[in-house]
């Protein structure tokens, strides 16, 4: 069965569109957000098979958040539902399966329903070459910055989350350190210190320390970050000290 969720922020316009799928269709309703910020959240660890999404909704827009599901390894079809005409262009270049116009026609919908389930394989995830990781999503005031990974100087575990420092400031990354450095390229950032990890471009000067160990000066930080000794042996042999 086709797994979906409903991003709309009117919750006639939502409660509407539920009705038509569960009554022209077998596709199952997961989740329903009226905010871009939630749906983003919830895509991150759920996978779904389609997202009927509207343009003008809360936190992020629609075109942003089609933006980000479209860099998904596996990413789901995305199904436009809008008032605005002038997006079309622009949600066809983002692969949109298709573009409802606000009203929405029962008729119409009926025909696209068919169609999903009709090419049900189409709308499996879509396996993907992983590209390099050039860049990360991360927080700040409930805004999603799209940050160069070469801006990245170094990340701090804080429980859950991770905070990450750069030049311009901090960002949050929505999981722990561990499920960050997983995500970033091993050749350029390292894990010194449990609560730790660091851009290797971005140091500065090596400081020796307490227990042969090591004080880590950064670029653009007044801050010095440590090398643990449980991480030093692997530390010099990338830094061929």
């Amino acid at each position: 069965m086709l797994k979906a969720i409903i991003v709309e922020d009117e919750y006639l316009a939502r409660e509407e569109l539920s009705y038509l799928i569960k009554t022209y269709s077998s596709i199952e309703i997961v989740e329903s957000f009226d905010d871009g910020l939630a749906a983003f959240t919830y895509l991150q660890s759920n996978t779904v098979d389609i997202v009927f999404l509207d343009i003008n909704i809360p936190s992020i827009n629609g075109m942003l958040l089609a933006r980000n599901i479209h860099q998904f390894a596996k990413r789901p079809h995305i199904v436009f539902t809008t008032a605005y005409k002038e997006h079309a262009l622009e949600a066809f270049d983002l692969e949109a399966f298709d573009y409802l116009l606000k009203p929405i026609d029962e008729k119409r919908v009926q025909r696209l329903l068919m169609k999903l389930e009709t090419h049900a394989e189409a709308l499996e995830p879509i396996e993907q070459t992983q590209p390099q990781v050039t860049t990360i999503n991360l927080y700040h005031e409930n805004r999603i910055r799209v940050m160069p990974i070469d801006d990245i100087i170094y990340a701090e575990a804080n429980e859950k989350v991770t905070e990450v420092y750069t030049a311009e400031g901090v960002y949050i990354a929505p999981y722990n350190i561990t499920e960050l450095v997983n995500k970033l390229p091993s050749q350029q950032f390292f894990r010194c210190h449990r609560s730790y990890c660091v851009n290797l471009k971005s140091i500065e000067e090596i400081i020796p320390w307490v227990n042969s160990t090591y004080l880590l000066k950064l670029h653009a930080l007044s801050n010095k970050i440590s090398v643990s000794r449980g991480h030093i042996k692997e530390f010099r042999k990338m830094m061929q000290l």
